[in-house]
């Protein structure tokens, strides 16, 4: 599906003159394996989510309030609501909703008794950890079948496409504008 002749043939965006006919099979074949590990990603999330008929944020609520319990600190509501970006009142509606379909439930702070934890539910854990849990072990595996050398080079190459594909220097009046033309 992705190649930079049949996307970009002109070279506006990508100027690949310099490179040779194998190097620019190899980039599509990689710019390729990405698009199919981000459709994989995409049909498990929503699979995943329409299974626990979740939101992404609250999937996310859950994962962390899995994770404090995992590492032995609190889910407090503050504590999610900074780490999902999201509103005190955004927090209350998230776990309210959470606890009315009998994914959590909010007890007392074990020091602070004005204070609120979050608990997950055990069947909710479950599900999550035979799920979603599931998947991202079969993801350690294939980072264990790497080298420690391959793998050094997978981080450098994912942690420099993340910094390329940052929202800096998008011009978006012009996409906006070259769309009414």
């Amino acid at each position: 599906m992705f190649s930079m002749a049949a996307s970009d043939p002109h070279q506006e965006l990508i100027d690949y003159s310099d490179l040779e006919a194998q190097d620019i099979e190899e980039i599509d074949a990689l710019m390729e394996a990405l698009s199919r590990l981000r459709a994989a990603e995409k049909a498990l999330s929503e699979a995943s989510l329409r299974y626990m008929e979740l939101s992404e944020t609250d999937m996310r609520a859950l994962h962390f309030a899995i994770v404090s319990e995992n590492t032995g600190s609190e889910a407090t509501p503050g504590a999610i609501a900074r780490t999902l970006g999201i509103s005190s009142a955004s927090t209350t509606k998230l776990l309210d909703r959470l606890e009315n379909a009998g994914h959590i439930e909010r007890l007392r702070h074990p020091t602070d008794r004005r204070a609120l934890v979050v608990r997950v539910d055990p069947s909710t854990r479950a599900t999550a950890m035979r799920t979603i849990g599931a998947q991202q072990a079969r993801r350690v595996d294939a980072a264990r079948r790497l080298g420690s050398a391959e793998r050094r080079i997978v981080i450098g190459f994912l942690e420099d496409m993340a910094s390329d594909l940052s929202l800096e220097g998008v011009d978006w009046g012009d996409a906006r504008g070259s769309r009414g033309a």
